[in-house]
Order: structure tokens, then C-alpha cells, then sequence
């Protein structure tokens, strides 16, 4: 079973970071001393659950954790610096601070190194998450230690049920647009107006209006979900903003 470390201070490790054009050294203090601060670690940048759910998740709660005291979301990987740089510019994870553990130091300091060279990983980091106060764990979620990799307690809505149980989470909304679609992009400006997040998918050759009238029962654009629950085009959501 991978180390709980609840009670006890971080690691005292240094991390190597290049950053506009040059290389930098941050701490564990700069990171922890006098802050509160959520760390989530995971197995390695660009992999599917990582990119999927585990980050997108805490990027799009961030601001709901800071509203409830927290100064800083980090995410931890055993990566290179310039492998979690361009990492953050695909998921435009702009309100996470990503952190390389390219030695390692962090995760194996924390009892959270494993082996993962059966899928020619190397050392890599268990997935958890963690609340830290001035340094000291106050709280960790651990995924369990079974085969494979584990996605059950570590995510972003487990700790925001901890860190603040009646946070109110935003509305989240998936927008399918077409190229130079009038309509897409007045609804594209609706939700911006209204502060909403939103993820923009295009249609293509592997999402075709055939598949957005299975998924709708229309073919035109946009089509705006919540939720997962078709809302409908841009007067729909005009209509549904309005109450």
C-alpha cells in the first residue's frame, strides 16, 4: 500500500523549471510555506486519464477552490519540464500550476513511487491527491492499490467535497459548432458573457452532422449541451439564460 502521509511535511525537494527562455529553481517552500494548497499527482503527461478527466476536472473547479480558501492547485508528474510545459498549453490548463518531478524526488519523498516499466513507464508517480497547509498533509486521497490505474478518489469533485462541501460548481457546457456558423459563434459569445465554461467541439470528419442528428435529433449548428442534456441551438439558449 502506497504512504499516507497525513500529519507529516512535505518533502524538501527542488525542482528544475524552464520558464520563458530560461532555467529556474523552485522549492517546496515556494511552492507550500504559508499557503493552502491542493496537489493532485498522477502517472505521466499526454496519457489518457490524465488528460481526459484527472486534470480538465481540478482546471475547470479552480477557481471554486479558490473561492473556498485555496491558493494554489498544483499537479505533479514524474515528467520533464518541457514535457509538462507543452502539456499545459494542450489542456490550456491555465489556472493549474504544473510542477515536473522529472527525478522523481517529490513522489518517492511522499512513499508514492512505483513501478511502472512493465509499460515502459520507468519510476512513476501513484494516483492521489492531497490538501497541504504551510507544508503538512492535512489530507490524502489515495487511489487503491490494485491492478492498472486506478481513477476512483483522487479527482477534483472527491477533494472539493472535502476542502468545501457546499461550494456551488459551475455549470459546465459542450458547444458543436461548424466553420463560419453565425449562430455558433452568438452562442459562443452568450456563455462567454455569462462567465460560463464550455468545451468547443468542431464538426469533422469524425464528428459529421449524421452523428450530430443521432445525438440531437437535428442537424444543424450549434447544438449546446449541459450536462450532457441537449439544451438545443441559440435561441434555446438564450431562451434557457433567460429563465
Amino acid at each position: 500500500m502506497e504512504t499516507n502521509h497525513e500529519g507529516k511535511c512535505v518533502p524538501n525537494v527542488s525542482f528544475k523549471i524552464f520558464e520563458r527562455g530560461s532555467w529556474k529553481t523552485i522549492t517546496t517552500d515556494d511552492l507550500f510555506k504559508g499557503k493552502k494548497v491542493v496537489v493532485f499527482s498522477l502517472p505521466g503527461a499526454f496519457t489518457p486519464t490524465c488528460s481526459s478527466s484527472h486534470l480538465p476536472r481540478f482546471n475547470d473547479l479552480a477557481q471554486v477552490f479558490k473561492n473556498n480558501g485555496i491558493d494554489d492547485i498544483i499537479c505533479m508528474s514524474v515528467n520533464d519540464t518541457f514535457v509538462m510545459n507543452e502539456w499545459k498549453k494542450d489542456q490550456e490548463a491555465e489556472n493549474l500550476t504544473l510542477i515536473p518531478d522529472g527525478n522523481g524526488e517529490f513522489s518517492e519523498g511522499m512513499g508514492m513511487l512505483v513501478d511502472k516499466t512493465a509499460i515502459g513507464f520507468g519510476k512513476r508517480s501513484w494516483r492521489y491527491s492531497m490538501l497541504v497547509e504551510d507544508c503538512v498533509v492535512k489530507k490524502m486521497f489515495i487511489e487503491p492499490n490494485v491492478e492498472g490505474d486506478p481513477f476512483d478518489v483522487s479527482d477534483a469533485d472527491t477533494m472539493l467535497a472535502y476542502v468545501a462541501p457546499n461550494a456551488e460548481k459551475p455549470l459546465f457546457f459542450t458547444l458543436i459548432t461548424k466553420r463560419g456558423c453565425m449562430h455558433c459563434e452568438r452562442a459562443r459569445k452568450l456563455l462567454r458573457e455569462k462567465g460560463m465554461l464550455f468545451e468547443e467541439v468542431e464538426l469533422s470528419r469524425s464528428l459529421t452532422t449524421r452523428s450530430l442528428r443521432a445525438m440531437s435529433g437535428r442537424a444543424t449548428t450549434p447544438q449546446i449541451f449541459l450536462a450532457g442534456k441537449l439544451i438545443g441551438g441559440a435561441d434555446d439558449l438564450e431562451a434557457y439564460f433567460k429563465g
